[in-house]
């Protein structure tokens, strides 16, 4: 087991609409670990899917998420969120669909001002080669044939074989 540093704040919040999830993500989460106790990961536009920019179901990419995040040493949290296309309320819907948190990480201009206008704390999440590792980018690698499993954990490749997610990116793809 590691050793955790002292920690400031107890739980974190962080939202991503994962699709995928990918090492950009998870070298983020792992960052953030280092910093707290717990973190809310929540699954962004959770009633999106079988769409060019949404291939996945949250029930999918929460699959991804929680297989990913076994091998940290922190407790986590994976919850789907709808939007609901108000920002004046979003901050109150996300906060009412988990449990209290402390802090939100997020690059996201928009969040950052929804949650700090709230007068909830937020940071700025440490950036991962965000020019490798991005889910349009991915998507784009598995609509052409090109390797994408390395950009992504071994766990969320697993699960999106699974599923035969390129094999419905493509046909998504195809019917656009």
């Amino acid at each position: 087991m590691r050793q955790r540093k002292e920690r400031r704040i107890s739980r974190a919040f962080y939202i991503g609409r994962f699709q995928p999830y990918h090492l950009g993500h998870h070298t983020v989460l792992t960052s953030i670990a280092d910093q707290v106790d717990e973190i809310i990961i929540g699954i962004g536009s959770a009633q999106r899917s079988h769409e060019p920019e949404n291939p996945f179901t949250a029930g999918e990419r929460v699959i991804m998420v929680s297989r990913s995040l076994k091998s940290l040493d922190i407790d986590y949290y994976v919850i789907p969120i709808e939007d609901i296309q108000r920002n004046a309320v979003w901050v109150s819907h996300v906060v009412s669909m988990t449990p209290h948190f402390d802090v939100v990480y997020t690059n996201n201009p928009l969040v950052f001002r929804l949650f700090e206008e709230a007068e909830i704390r937020v940071e700025h999440s440490p950036m991962y080669q965000r020019e490798i590792y991005s889910g349009t980018a991915i998507r784009e690698k598995m609509l052409s044939g090109e390797a994408w499993e390395h950009l992504v954990p071994e766990d969320v490749a697993c699960a999106i074989d699974e599923i035969k997610g390129v094999e419905r990116i493509r046909e998504i793809a195809r019917d656009e």
